[in-house]
C-alpha cells in the first residue's frame, strides 16, 4: 500500500512541486506538461502481459529503455522541450524506485 500511494504521489503531485518551484512563472502550465508526460506509459500496452507486478519498467518497456532515457538527458539541454524532460526524467526516476522496491 506504501508503495502504491509513494508511486503515484511522485507520479501525480511531485510535477507539481518541481513545476512551482523551478517553473514559477508558469508553474501550473509545466504541471500539465509533466502529467502529459505520463503518457510514456502507453509502452505498456506493447507488453505481455499488459500488467505485471513484479516486472520492472526501467530497461524493459521501449520508452522506459536505458537509450530513452539518454535521450531524455539530451532533451533537458534543449529549453524548448526541457519541461518535457523534466517530466520524462522524473517519471523514470519514479519507476526506478518502484524497480528498487522489488
Amino acid at each position: 500500500m506504501l508503495q502504491t500511494t509513494l508511486h503515484y504521489s511522485l507520479h501525480l503531485l511531485a510535477p507539481g512541486l518541481i513545476a512551482w518551484v523551478f517553473f514559477r512563472d508558469r508553474w501550473q502550465q509545466a504541471w500539465l506538461i509533466m502529467l502529459a508526460t505520463m503518457l510514456v506509459d502507453l509502452d505498456h500496452l506493447l507488453a505481455v502481459p499488459v500488467f505485471a507486478p513484479d516486472r520492472c519498467s526501467i530497461g524493459f518497456h521501449w520508452l522506459h529503455t536505458y537509450p530513452a532515457i539518454g535521450a531524455y538527458c539530451l532533451m533537458w539541454f534543449w529549453k524548448p522541450v526541457r519541461i518535457i524532460a523534466v517530466g520524462l526524467l522524473f517519471h523514470m526516476f519514479t519507476d526506478w524506485q518502484d524497480c528498487w522496491w522489488m
